[in-house]
């Protein structure tokens, strides 16, 4: 809240402007098939063949994740672990959905033995609000740069699906092999790739795999670097400049890098504790709590005891290794039936097998896919520092502070 209101914005409570109201219970054995989605504290949770609250609309969480903000653009339903907006009294949506990012929920949180956000608390809120015109006008600088964000997530998605697709063709179809069988050049190869694989199958340990591929651990081909953290009671160890990883880094969407962390560590704090940094481009797999989300280090960093980092050994390709172990923890997700197993241990590296690919057709699957991974990044990059822009607008733009002309000249030499 600024101490002057801009001229023609009006000052009160939340209530004045927007009527939040709690969402409604809806157990997942009574969801009928259907595409309207269940929207909980923590986001969309699943679907019903029924909406509750015709969009678009807000929905904010009340337990659990107190305060995260979702804008649904079509029909949807509020689930009673979160409140919607059931009025927005004519302001426009999408600039509310930006303004009540900016408030302070943790301030509103019940201190009954289960917290939650009371909307009686949150209508009593002193907001600042400016005028329609002017509600659009900032929506629309904001939500160009989330436009940007979403653009850049879907072109990783595209080029993240393509380079799977080469690999599970080469490695796990073996479409190449099969073409040379048959007598054909495989699709897309140059004559050095096609050589490095052989023209017919054998079977090995009851799976056919090219001929003179060997059946191994996965872990006969990588090295596993362990994590660590430094103690949290020690100031001195913490917020320095080296990133340092946890689950909560994990990349989102069809992200593959990371690129950024949460938390940083002091060189004293890296020196006192068993983490050590990793550099940039090597695997890195969650192994306990929420296990088998894998990155590639972006940047230099170093990773916590919760993960594994994981090289090829003699050279493999880099990018062969990430896709390999994705390729490997869905297999065995899949083994599993559906259960979350709650650990990965050194020896879960002795259960994934797979067929020994030479080094150098895994070098040769990097040079295939190194463009695709290097936009990846480049767009990831890009969109960071639009959110950091986002993020840097949205309290002053919403408090009056700096005006829409001057948001859209800073966006302009960003973008």
């Amino acid at each position: 809240m600024v101490s002057k209101v801009p001229q023609n914005w009006q000052s009160g409570k939340l209530g004045n402007f927007i009527i939040f109201q709690r969402g409604f219970d809806l157990p997942e054995y009574a969801r009928e098939p259907g595409s309207i989605p269940v929207v909980t504290s923590s986001g969309i949770s699943g679907y019903h063949s029924t909406a509750k609250v015709e969009g678009p609309g807000i929905v904010i969480g009340r337990y659990g994740t107190l305060g995260e903000v979702f804008y649904i653009k079509e029909g949807f339903w509020p689930h009673n672990t979160s409140l919607y907006v059931k009025d927005f009294k004519g302001n426009e949506p999408h600039f509310i959905l930006y303004f009540l990012k900016t408030v302070n929920y943790q301030s509103h949180n019940d201190k009954s033995s289960v917290p939650g956000l009371n909307r009686n608390h949150l209508h009593l809120v002193d907001v600042v609000v400016p005028p329609l015109h002017e509600q659009r006008a900032i929506a629309h600088v904001l939500g160009s740069l989330d436009d940007k964000i979403e653009l850049n997530r879907k072109m990783n998605a595209t080029l993240e699906e393509l380079a799977r697709a080469i690999f599970k063709s080469w490695f796990v179809d073996f479409d190449p092999v099969r073409a040379k069988a048959a007598g054909r050049q495989p699709v897309g190869m140059d004559d050095a790739t096609a050589a490095l694989f052989p023209d017919s199958f054998e079977t090995v340990d009851g799976r056919e795999v090219p001929r003179g591929w060997e059946i191994q651990a996965f872990d006969k081909s990588i090295e596993i670097i362990s994590g660590g953290t430094p103690k949290t009671t020690i100031a001195e160890y913490w917020n320095g400049n080296i990133p340092w990883f946890s689950v909560v880094d994990s990349p989102t969407h069809s992200d593959v890098f990371v690129i950024d962390t949460q938390k940083k560590i002091t060189q004293l704090g890296l020196e006192k504790s068993p983490a050590k940094v990793l550099p940039a481009g090597i695997t890195i797999i969650t192994a306990r709590g929420t296990v088998g989300k894998v990155a590639i280090t972006g940047v230099p960093l170093a990773i916590n005891q919760s993960c594994y980092g994981v090289k090829g050994q003699e050279k493999r390709g880099a990018y062969f290794t990430y896709f390999a172990l994705r390729y490997l923890v869905d297999d065995l997700k899949r083994m599993t039936h559906g259960a979350v197993f709650d650990t990965i241990t050194r020896e879960t590296f002795t259960i994934l097998k797979n067929p020994q690919v030479p080094i150098e057709l895994t070098q040769s699957y990097d040079n295939q896919v190194a463009h695709l991974l290097i936009q990846i990044k480049l767009n990831q990059e890009l969109s960071q520092t639009l959110a950091k822009l986002r993020d840097s607008l949205l309290p002053k733009l919403l408090s009056g502070e700096i005006r829409v002309r001057d948001a859209e000249h800073w966006i302009e030499t960003v973008s």
